[in-house]
């Protein structure tokens, strides 16, 4: 069967802060609200909904609709860990794609100050868990091998951090705002060398959701979803190079052929800078550099607004925060802002296509659990 076009027609999203004295469910039927009122929808019309949160319990989303009016529907709940709302999006497409609904609702949220301060736990029956493994030790060995192989001081990471705060000031719905520096970034405690607090991701409460609609509903403000990609990380044993990443790797090559563009193409990207190092990685996984250039390109400014290919304009996930399973639902509200040209002082200008991407979890002998991948376009 021809793949039909695909559309965003309505988004919204909460700000993304730490909400004690609100439910998760509360938090998602705030977005779903937005991005029905900003579709102009009748929620009636909805015909299926697809919610992904990664610690949300047991029937999330049925929680989510009761109290909105929305039951009877056939309804989908995902976990795919840091994944989950972007698989929610990747599987709302495909049954908009395949003809199946022409309306549905994706839903991504997260409430994570549930658990507190420090890092997330991981499930203990993996053996490097128990070994002690915690993600940002993860991303900090592999910034020290980058810097091994590459060349590069912690100064250099906290560039990314400094850009991605700047843009995140000028984004209502992000967690920090205040502008830093590469001294206060450097200054700031220490988590795992070469890792400092401010080069990794704040947990954040939020909600973020998307109409998807086939060409029937679609308006003049609705948003093209050109590709959507999901794949799941491969085993690797043995000694590896934990300088690429090789699911982003994959993953963009299937989304760039599908989408039937380039890396030169993009104009605009949000992606999945749990960790300032993280962010290099995949400058270069995405191929918006050669290999072992990824600094260059945070040197020169071309990621930041107004650069050659902005990346995180909305302050990414170390700036506007990352509840888990919201983070990848944010990034489309974002891209689509973009290619609507209503993104206000961080807009993009002339920006026609966008990137988003989204990896979820990290276990023993893989790089990454998942990894999704959409492509929009205006």
């Amino acid at each position: 069967m021809m793949a039909r076009p695909v559309y965003v027609t309505g988004i919204g999203m909460t700000p993304f802060r730490k909400k004690y004295d609100i439910t998760l469910s509360e938090l998602a039927q705030e977005a779903v609200v937005r991005a029905l009122r900003d579709a102009g929808f009748d929620r009636n019309r909805v015909e299926a909904v697809y919610s992904g949160s990664a610690w949300g319990g047991p029937l999330l989303g049925q929680r989510i609709l009761r109290d909105l009016g929305m039951t009877g529907v056939p309804l989908v709940n995902i976990e795919n860990a840091c994944s989950s709302g972007s698989t929610a999006l990747h599987q709302g497409w495909a049954a908009v794609a395949q003809g199946m609904y022409d309306a549905v609702l994706v839903i991504g949220s997260e409430k994570l100050s549930r658990f507190g301060s420090g890092a997330l736990p991981l499930e203990d029956d993996d053996h490097e868990v128990r070994l002690g493994q915690v993600m940002p030790a993860v991303y900090a060995m592999r910034a020290q091998r980058y810097f091994h192989e590459y060349g590069g001081t912690p100064a250099d990471l906290a560039q990314v951090a400094v850009k991605n705060r700047r843009h995140a000031g000028l984004n209502e719905n992000a967690q920090f705002r205040d502008p830093i520096t590469v001294e206060e970034v450097l200054a700031s405690r220490p988590v795992a060398d070469p890792l400092t607090l401010l080069m990794c991701c704040p947990k954040a409460d939020g909600a973020a959701a998307l109409l998807i609609t086939s060409e029937r509903y679609r308006n003049g403000r609705s948003v093209e979803v050109r590709t959507s990609r999901l794949t799941s990380g491969v085993f690797e044993d043995g000694i590896v190079d934990t300088t690429i990443d090789e699911i982003t790797v994959r993953c963009a090559k299937e989304t760039y052929e599908s989408a039937g563009i380039g890396p030169e193409d993009v104009d605009v990207a949000e992606v999945h800078d749990a960790f300032a190092s993280a962010e290099v990685f995949y400058y270069e996984a995405l191929g918006f550099c050669k290999q072992g250039e990824g600094l260059n390109l945070v040197r020169s400014g071309a990621t930041a607004i107004g650069g050659r290919i902005p990346v995180n304009p909305s302050g990414g996930l170390l700036s506007k925060g990352h509840p888990l399973g919201a983070t990848g639902v944010a990034q489309i509200v974002e891209i689509v802002e973009q290619l609507r040209g209503e993104a206000g002082a961080r807009q993009v200008e002339g920006a026609k296509v966008g990137l988003t991407h989204c990896t979820g979890g990290g276990i023993a002998g893989m790089d990454h659990g998942a990894c999704t991948m959409h492509v929009l376009v205006r």
